[in-house]
């Protein structure tokens, strides 16, 4: 929901690995002129991990601390939150919350290209063939204030920039949902 005391809005963008988040992120954080924060980049940096998962080849994020650390800059609105999760943050801090969606074929290339394998890659496939964090978002967050959004091309990068940075243009803290930004 808006918050009354942030000028700017914060935006979730959220979805399975090489759906698009980072760079879709980038590109509204330049138009629009909202601070981007890639999560598993903050995790690395300031160490908000409880160590390395050997299966999945990544960082276990320490949740509470991710939280701990962004929470000043969310209350001053203006952020653009980019990860595969979002269950765990707080319903407060967002206006909108974006599931970025890919076709499985061209998933898959992008998965394989980056070098998953095994089981991360199927897991990865598995979670977007079942739509699991847009179900994720759907359950975490109002329904007004969610929307998919497909990526499976540069073209839809351009067009989903163009509709966030319309809706972020006429945001205000009275705000209420995302009705009409993707019509």
């Amino acid at each position: 929901m808006a918050q009354s005391g942030r000028r700017k809005p914060n935006i979730l963008i959220t979805g399975t690995p090489e759906t698009g988040k980072t760079t879709m992120s980038s590109a509204l954080a330049e138009a629009s002129q909202l601070c981007h924060i890639e999560v598993g980049e903050l995790v690395k940096q300031k160490n908000l991990h409880d160590g390395w998962d050997e299966e999945f080849e990544c960082h276990v994020i320490n949740e509470d601390l991710v939280c701990d650390e962004l929470e000043d800059m969310m209350e001053e609105g203006g952020i653009i939150i980019d990860y595969h999760g979002c269950d765990f943050f707080p319903e407060r801090w967002f206006d909108c919350v974006v599931g970025l969606q890919t076709e499985n074929s061209i998933l898959y290339d992008r998965l394989s290209k980056r070098g998953y394998t095994g089981v991360k890659l199927l897991n990865n496939i598995d979670c977007e063939l079942f739509q699991v964090l847009l179900e994720e978002a759907k359950e975490s967050y109002p329904e007004d204030i969610v929307v998919a959004m497909r990526s499976d091309s540069i073209d839809d990068i351009r067009s989903n920039v163009g509709a966030l940075k319309g809706w972020v243009t006429s945001w205000s803290p009275l705000s209420n949902g995302i009705d009409n930004m993707c019509s």
